[in-house]
């Protein structure tokens, strides 16, 4: 089966945590220091994205309809 994820964006999200542990990780508009892990991977993800690595798009979330 073939990889999901591409060697440069493993290597984007690792990169990503490593600026997470040392503290010079942010978010994007407040810009506030990231301190879950979880986010560290998804801004690594979306960075690799943005440099046109092979990463899924992101999961879109379907309206409720009433």
């Amino acid at each position: 089966m073939a990889r999901r994820y591409g060697r440069k964006a493993s290597k984007t999200v690792e990169r990503a945590m490593h600026r997470m542990k040392r503290g010079k990780l942010r978010s994007g508009r407040s810009g506030k220091k990231v301190r879950s892990r979880k986010q560290a991977v998804a801004i690594g993800l979306s960075e690799a994205r943005r440099k046109g690595a092979k990463v899924p798009p992101r999961r879109r979330r379907r309206r409720k309809t009433a």
